[in-house]
């Protein structure tokens, strides 16, 4: 029992490690070759978004959007891949709301 107690500690301790790495980590997803960039920290939380004036085109509003999007896909997926590799040995391979 004191065994499993002392896995139990550990595993507390490693995904308090990955979770503080996650908050700290800003992955960015581009779209359009750089026109449009999104920044996301390791736990999903939005930064910022940046938009080149060269993907502004009035006549063209729905291309612009679908960059906007792109690029939020590009790094929510940039997101997703981190969180698994920081929390997955931190669980044993357990699965954690959220992460």
């Amino acid at each position: 029992m004191q065994q499993i107690m002392k896995q139990a500690q550990k595993m507390q301790q490693q995904v308090a490690q990955a979770q503080s790495e996650l908050a700290a980590a800003e992955l960015t997803g581009t779209a359009g070759g750089g026109l449009v960039t999104v920044v996301v920290t390791g736990l999903g939380e939005f930064k910022s978004v940046k938009i080149d004036a060269k993907a502004v085109d009035p006549e063209d509003v729905e291309t612009l959007e679908d960059l906007v999007l792109a690029a939020i896909h590009n790094a929510a997926e940039a997101q997703r891949e981190l969180a698994e590799s920081k929390m997955g040995p931190a669980t044993g391979g357990f699965s954690l709301p959220g992460f």
